[in-house]
């Protein structure tokens, strides 16, 4: 007895010594090992990358059905969504409207990136009322594989744009000069009408010569030496020159205007400004000036009107009675500061 005694004493022993290590013979097989250091953070951090991952695959399968809803959607809703309007084919509808709605139709196609079956089914579906019951027509009679994006543009501007319109645009643009429009004016009317010219204008040499061609001639003068193929550019330095030759008029009017005031009589040069200028005043002839330089047939002087030379009268007042280096006014005049005498009326006092 005293052995089995000994013996549940030391395994009760080797249960309550933990320093004991494991495999050394004392303790029992089914004895769990001491957790390691740092088990139950490793424990912890595996717990939370389990729930992000669960959190995760939550928001994929959310946004997973979000994207699938917005696929779902129909090219016209899609269209409509985006501005798109729809095409009813009016009769008598004005060409530029027609082609307007077609390029702003194929624009938002092309935002949302819409292959060309899309397109076609997209344009399809925004026609109405008589644009709708023209293209079942031009459809029924249309093999299937011909029916696609380019074909109904080509259907649809020979229907409502017109090949006369098309032509007439054309024309216009072979046509165009700048003319008195300025050139932002010029500018949009040419990038407007190129369109219609695609085979004449196909690279940017060919706009830029064509560009030039029709600027006015004080502004091509100072383009087209410089030979500028890259047509944003040549955009930029018509403008500029645009701007240099508005400097130079403003700087000519003002020149002509300081010159006409150089060139006016000043108010205070005495009495002759101070008279009232009058057209017969500027234009008619001094004939005083001719009389002047003929001498008298009578006196050998030069004077206007009646010679009184021969006469014994006073050339002053008239008198008889003295000549007129004796005359009385003559005298008073000199002695009070008088600037000469006038020939009065003969007799006259």
């Amino acid at each position: 007895m005293s052995s089995r005694g000994r013996g549940r004493r030391g395994r009760g022993r080797g249960r309550m010594t933990v320093s004991e290590p494991v495999g050394s013979g004392h303790g029992s097989e089914n004895d769990a090992p001491p957790p390691a250091a740092g088990t139950e953070d490793q424990d912890q951090t595996g717990g939370d990358d389990a729930v992000s991952q669960a959190m995760l695959r939550v928001l994929e399968r959310v946004v997973g059905a979000n994207v699938g809803n917005g696929a779902r959607k129909s090219v016209s809703e899609r269209l409509r969504s985006n501005g798109a309007e729809v095409f009813r084919g009016v009769s008598g509808v004005a060409p530029n409207v027609a082609e307007y709605w077609l390029e702003a139709v194929e624009r938002i196609m092309d935002d949302l990136n819409c292959t060309t079956e899309e397109k076609l089914k997209g344009a399809v579906s925004l026609l109405r009322d008589e644009a709708y019951r023209w293209w079942l027509t031009v459809r029924q009679g249309t093999p299937a594989d011909r029916v696609d994006w380019g074909y109904f543009k080509a259907r649809f501007e020979g229907k409502y744009v017109g090949a006369g319109y098309l032509d007439s645009q054309r024309k216009a643009f072979l046509n165009l000069v700048q003319g008195s429009k300025s050139v932002a004016e010029y500018e949009a009317e040419f990038r407007r009408l190129s369109q219609y010219a695609k085979g004449i204008v196909a690279t940017d040499y060919e706009r830029c010569v064509r560009f030039e061609d029709g600027l006015r001639d004080e502004l091509r003068v100072l383009i087209a030496p410089q030979r500028e193929r890259d047509f944003a550019i040549l955009m930029e330095k018509a403008r500029i020159a645009k701007e240099v030759k508005r400097t130079e008029r403003q700087n000519r009017d003002k020149d002509r205007y300081w010159n006409k005031r150089s060139f006016r009589p000043s108010e205070s040069s005495g009495d002759f400004q101070k008279r009232p200028r009058t057209e017969n005043s500027v234009r008619a002839p001094v004939p005083v000036a001719e009389n002047r330089s003929r001498p008298c047939v009578q006196c050998g002087r030069a004077h206007a009107g009646e010679c009184w030379g021969n006469s014994k009268e006073c050339f002053r007042c008239g008198s008889k009675a003295h000549l007129v280096r004796n005359c009385p006014q003559v005298m008073d005049r000199a002695r009070t500061g008088g600037q000469g005498y006038v020939q009065p009326g003969r007799g006259g006092q």
